[in-house]
């Protein structure tokens, strides 16, 4: 098998505010969109976001449908954590939890989104 790309495909409510909370405090790009449905990409990220309007007749399987992203961490490693801290704070994006360090050497800190998708920054320290 050859995998040729990736994607995360998230359901939200609103499909706008989602993407451009990534486009503006990630710098993530549109890609293509349509009714209900956006696709987002960073040239230095190896998966596309896609987010889809919960209820979009498109959806599969069936059984997915109606429900949203719930219980899940969007997580994006980042090469200086705390330069990525101080930048989101800076921009006045509300923390979800507080920079904090794991003994397993897991830095990181995380915001949510408009439709509550939750966004984990996370540097491995040494």
């Amino acid at each position: 098998m050859k995998i040729t790309q990736t994607a995360l495909s998230l359901n939200v409510e609103d499909v706008t505010a989602s993407a451009e909370f990534l486009k503006r405090h990630f710098g993530f790009s549109e890609a293509m969109s349509a009714d209900g449905f956006v696709s987002l990409n960073r040239q230095d990220v190896g998966c596309n976001v896609i987010f889809l309007r919960v209820g979009l007749s498109s959806l599969k399987p069936e059984s997915l449908k109606r429900q949203a992203a719930q219980g899940l961490i969007l997580a994006f490693v980042v090469d200086n954590i705390d330069e990525e801290y101080a930048r989101i704070q800076a921009n006045g994006v509300p923390l979800t939890t507080p920079i904090e360090t794991e003994p397993w050497g897991e830095r990181y800190f995380q915001v949510t989104d408009p439709n509550g998708v939750i966004l984990q920054l996370v540097q491995w320290m040494e």
